[in-house]
C-alpha cells in the first residue's frame, strides 16, 4: 500500500500561557512511501517524527495537509478504519490474557462480515505467531515472557489483521542491545514476508540505516533529507545530517577555502576544486583519515584504542568543533609509534565535507554533480 504525505502540518498550542505562540510538530511533510517498503523515521527527540506517525496512523488530525493511502483519502479517517497496524515502545500488551489471546484480540474487535469465525481467529493467530517465530509459547501470559519475547507478541497482534501499513514508534527501545539487534533483524525479516508497508520511528541512525529502504531525517518538525540510507550517509545535504549519522560521529573542523585548497588551520589538508572561497566547516568520517608520516594534516595523539580488526586512533586539533576527542578509524595493520606525540594523516577525499560557515548547507565540490569526489 502507497501512503503519500500532501504538505503535512501540524500545530499544538504553546504549553505557556502567557504566549500565544504555537508549537509546530510537523512542517510541511511531502513525501510519497513506496508500496511495500520498510521506511526509517530518523531524528532526535523532539524533531517530530511520533507526531508524524501518529498522523499517518489517525491518532492524532493534521493542522493542514492531507493523508493518502494508495488513492484513498484517509486524512479524515478514524484509527480503526484505516487498517493500520501499530506497534509502541511499550508493548501494551494485556497481562490476564495468553499469547494466542492477546494476538486474537483484534480479530475479536472486528465487528459484522469482517469478524472471523473462531476457527479462523485461532488460524491466524498462529500463523501470525510463527511469523515472530513464538508459536510455542501461545498459552503463555505476558509476565511469564522475556521483553524480547513480549515485543513478538506485540508485532505478532498487529499483523494478524495484515494491516495496509505498519507503524512502529521506537519498539526496540526497551531491549538491551543484544536483543535490539536480533529484533530488528526480525522485523526486517517479517516486513519483508509480509510485503507490508512499514514506517519505523527510531532516534537510534544505526538501527535505521541497518533495516530500511529510505530512511527520513527530521530537526524541529522539518525534513532534512530523504534517501537510501547509504546514500544519506555518502553525500549528507547539510551540516546536522552529516553529524546525527555515523557512529562514532563525523569530526568537525572550523577550516578555509582559498585557491581550490582546505586549510584547517595553517594547514593546507586537501584538493577541494570547485569550491567557492570562503569560511566553511569542514567534515571528515572517522574511516575519512590514512595514517601517513609525510601527510599534510597534523593532530596532537591522545592515545590509541585497539578494537580488534581497527584502531581507533584519538587526536585533537586546536580547530575541532567535536565536543569531545577526534576519533580516526584506521585499519589495525597501520601501527602508531610508542610514545609520539603528533600524528599526520591524508585525507580520503570522499570522506571529506564541506559546509557554509553559516548556512550550514552542504558546499559541493569536484565532479559537476555536485555530490563531492567520489
Amino acid at each position: 500500500m502507497k501512503v503519500v504525505l500532501q504538505n503535512l502540518t501540524k500545530k499544538f498550542p504553546s504549553r505557556n500561557k502567557k504566549s500565544d505562540d504555537e508549537v509546530i510538530a510537523v512542517n510541511d511533510f511531502t513525501f510519497e512511501i513506496p508500496d511495500g517498503k520498510l521506511i526509517g523515521l530518523l531524528g532526535p527527540s523532539g524533531c517530530g517524527k511520533s507526531t508524524a506517525l501518529n498522523l499517518i496512523s489517525g491518532l492524532i488530525k493534521p493542522t493542514s495537509g492531507k493523508i493518502f493511502f494508495g488513492d484513498d483519502d484517509v486524512t479524515n479517517l478514524p484509527p480503526e478504519n484505516r487498517g493500520v497496524g501499530l506497534v509502541f515502545q511499550s508493548y501494551a500488551l494485556y497481562p490476564h490474557l495468553t499469547v494466542k489471546q492477546n494476538i486474537m484480540f483484534p480479530l475479536q474487535n472486528l465487528k459484522g462480515p469482517e469478524r472471523p469465525s473462531k476457527e479462523e481467529m485461532e488460524r491466524r493467530a498462529l500463523e501470525a505467531a510463527k511469523l515472530v517465530q513464538i508459536e510455542g509459547l501461545m498459552e503463555r501470559k505476558p509476565g511469564e515472557m522475556s521483553g524480547g519475547q513480549q515485543q513478538r507478541v506485540a508485532i505478532a497482534r498487529a499483523v494478524v489483521k495484515m494491516p495496509r501499513v505498519l507503524l512502529l514508534d521506537e519498539p526496540l527501545s526497551n531491549l538491551d542491545a543484544r536483543l535490539r539487534l536480533q529484533t530488528r533483524e526480525e522485523i526486517r525479516r517479517i516486513q519483508r514476508d509480509t510485503g507490508i508497508t512499514t514506517v519505523f520511528v527510531t532516534h537510534d541512525q544505526e538501527e535505521a540505516m541497518s533495516i530500511s529502504d529510505m530512511i527520513v531525517v527530521m530537526k524541529d518538525g522539518v525534513v532534512q533529507q530523504i534517501g537510501k540510507p547509504q546514500d544519506v550517509y555518502d553525500s549528507p545535504v547539510n551540516l546536522f545530517v552529516s553529524k546525527f549519522l555515523g557512529t562514532p560521529p563525523i569530526n568537525v573542523f572550523e577550516g578555509d577555502v582559498r585557491g581550490g585548497r582546505l586549510f584547517i588551520g595553517d594547514e593546507s589538508v586537501l584538493d577541494v576544486p570547485g569550491a567557492p572561497d570562503g569560511r566553511v566547516w569542514a567534515g571528515i568520517r572517522p574511516e575519512g583519515f590514512i595514517l601517513d608520516e609525510n601527510g599534510p594534516f597534523t593532530c596532537a595523539l591522545s592515545g590509541v584504542e585497539v578494537m580488534g580488526r581497527d584502531i581507533s586512533v584519538v587526536c585533537s586539533h586546536p580547530a575541532c568543533a567535536n565536543a569531545g576527542a577526534i576519533r580516526a578509524i584506521i585499519s589495525a595493520e597501520n601501527t602508531v609509534a610508542d610514545g609520539a606525540k603528533d600524528v599526520r594523516f591524508s585525507l580520503k577525499p570522499r570522506k571529506v565535507f564541506l559546509f557554509d560557515r553559516e548556512s550550514e548547507a552542504r558546499v559541493p565540490f569536484g565532479p559537476a554533480d555536485g555530490q563531492g569526489v567520489k
